[in-house]
């Protein structure tokens, strides 16, 4: 295994451990999880730290100071993904180990989306919105850790391609 691989996977599961951990604990102090902005989601900060130091971590001790940019690429989404995965089978369990997990976020979404003014009501369209609440109840753990999941790729894409472009270096010819 090379060693783009082994430094992304240890730095990955470092980040999903911590990830999971920081998800219970708002989960104990009272702030669901689930209901944190996707504009203040802790993960753009903790996949900037672990992606930057991981990378940063290959280049100057296994490549002499050179990463190319498909090196980067390639070393941050597996970070990114070890990440999610762990975060994802934690939170999974965790999920399922505590009862109250989904039937909390289910109540405060939903009293969360009928304080909606009217005028947001009318621009996400009245029967969608309708819809979602219809079907809030019905949520389960399951599609829980999996949308956490896709929203965990998307941001870690894009935090990669960033970091992957500040902290590439080739050869001078």
């Amino acid at each position: 295994m090379s060693n783009l691989v082994k430094v992304q996977i240890k730095y990955g599961a470092m980040a999903g451990v911590l990830n999971a951990a920081l998800l219970i604990i708002l989960y104990f102090l009272g702030r669901h999880p689930f209901l944190i902005s996707p504009l203040l989601d802790f993960r753009i900060l903790l996949f900037t730290i672990f992606i930057f130091f991981g990378l940063k971590e290959f280049r100057d001790y296994d490549q002499n100071g050179i990463l190319y940019l498909w090196q980067a690429m390639l070393g941050a989404l597996l970070l990114v993904l070890v990440t999610s995965v762990i975060a994802a089978v934690i939170l999974q369990l965790f999920g399922s180990l505590n009862e109250a997990f989904v039937p909390s976020y289910i109540k405060l979404m939903t009293e969360y989306l009928k304080t909606f003014p009217k005028a947001d009501i009318d621009k996400i369209g009245k029967e969608v919105f309708e819809r979602n609440l219809a079907v809030l109840p019905s949520t389960t753990m399951s599609s829980l850790t999996i949308t956490y999941f896709a929203q965990g790729i998307g941001i870690g894409f894009f935090i990669s391609i960033i970091l992957s472009v500040i902290l590439r270096r080739q050869q001078k010819p």
